[in-house]
């Protein structure tokens, strides 16, 4: 097995209508967490790593540790690089072996993202690395950039259709009512924009935001399009709360072996629920052997 791009996910998850989950990852144990549950489900799946992420542990560990993973767990991973803002810091991830990075220019002016997404694009085809953007512009906090409801906007397809073609990207983030972190209230999905979208747009599209968002609302995506689920904050939520929760019943406890499973296993449960959501189960197949 192996460090594989997106592509061959999110093509055959385009094909057959489910969506491949993208979850968020932060040390050791939350990568072992996801594997052991996708393992057991046979359920594709993208390990995302924010630049934070990447300062937490270096690259070339989690990397290592990622294809140590593939091998053992016999099945083919996508190490993903989640809002990256510069060309050269991907240009040295990509060198290192990483087959997939977002490009996040959506805080820019059209044209100005249009560039930097192509920049990455044609460095990455060169590198069978596959290449996510975002246009529009989620509100909350994702790793430490926050944007609030009035920066927030959402995405016109027209545009959506012609940032796809000027840039050659291979899949598009969009914005249809989601945030990243938790909602104070339940989201506003603006489901006819999402439909508008993959009318126009025939590329995987992607949903961000999903942490908090109900089951039913991103199944309503996936019917219409939507490829890939990115989850974050409720992986960490339910690990810190179990950790917590067992300090609160152990206060003299003090071997990470027992409290950071504790940890692992409340993960495992949002990972399991997240992979019905997107009818991923059992999707490990010959054409994700690439």
């Amino acid at each position: 097995m192996s460090i594989i791009s997106t592509k061959y996910l999110l093509q055959d998850a385009q094909a057959k209508g489910y969506a491949v989950p993208a979850f968020n990852i932060h040390n050791a144990e939350t990568i072992q967490a996801i594997l052991e549950v996708c393992s057991e489900l046979r359920s594709p799946v993208i390990l995302a790593g924010t630049p934070g992420t990447f300062k937490h542990i270096a690259l070339e560990e989690i990397f290592a540790l990622c294809n140590a993973y593939s091998n053992s767990y016999d099945m083919p991973l996508a190490l993903h690089l989640d809002h990256h803002e510069s060309l050269d810091d991907i240009r040295r991830k990509v060198n290192a072996g990483v087959r997939s990075a977002m490009i996040d220019g959506s805080h820019s002016p059209f044209d100005d993202n249009v560039k930097l997404v192509k920049s990455v694009v044609d460095f990455c085809h060169q590198n069978d690395c596959s290449v996510e953007a975002e246009l529009g512009r989620l509100g909350g906090v994702e790793d430490d950039m926050s944007v609030d409801a009035e920066s927030a906007f959402l995405t016109d397809p027209q545009e959506a259709r012609r940032f796809v073609e000027l840039t050659g990207v291979d899949s598009l983030a969009v914005a249809i009512g989601t945030a990243h972190g938790l909602y104070t209230h339940r989201p506003k999905i603006d489901f006819k924009r999402l439909a508008e979208i993959r009318e126009v747009v025939d590329i995987p599209l992607v949903l961000h935001g999903a942490s908090d968002v109900p089951d039913e609302y991103v199944r309503r995506t996936i019917e219409l399009g939507v490829c890939k689920v990115n989850v974050a904050t409720e992986l960490k939520i339910a690990f810190a709360a179990a950790v917590k929760e067992w300090f609160a019943e152990n206060p003299d406890g003090n071997d990470p072996r027992y409290y950071m499973r504790v940890g692992m296993n409340a993960m495992k449960e949002i990972v399991r629920n997240k992979i019905a959501v997107c009818g991923s189960a059992g999707k490990i197949g010959r054409a994700l052997t690439v």
